[in-house]
């Protein structure tokens, strides 16, 4: 009998937690609604890019190969992460966390290799 009453007052007290989030965050919006600015000119609704009025479409079409090469530079980018991490504690892993670290960085040039000979990391197309 006693669990169950354990049980359910932590569920009580996490109902009354969500609860009072849900309905400050309510109150919060409502008095913003009052009190909040109610101007209505030319250029409200204008989106400002830096206090210039933006010229022409936002939807530009970039080449994929944009998206590709921040994918590299993320992966690498936290690779290198990993191994800063490991320089720090080369005292504490000792001869087998250096071949390991060895061993990464050989897959990480391997990789890079890899999409330099398929031509991953070129912009401009080959010639034909």
């Amino acid at each position: 009998m006693s669990q169950t009453l354990e049980i359910l007052s932590h569920q009580w007290m996490f109902s009354t937690f969500l609860i009072a989030s849900i309905l400050l965050c309510v109150i919060l919006l409502l008095i913003s609604y009052f009190l909040g600015g109610k101007t209505s000119g030319r250029y409200t609704h204008t989106p400002f890019e830096s206090g210039i009025a933006s010229v022409g479409s936002a939807r530009l079409r970039f080449s994929v190969k944009f998206y590709l090469v921040a994918m590299f530079f993320v992966i690498f980018d936290v690779e290198a992460l990993y191994l800063y991490a490991w320089s720090v504690s080369i005292r504490e892993s000792g001869w087998a966390g250096f071949v390991e670290a060895f061993m990464f960085i050989f897959i990480l040039l391997v990789s890079l290799f890899y999409l330099i000979r398929i031509g991953a990391l070129e912009w401009a197309p080959k010639n034909r």
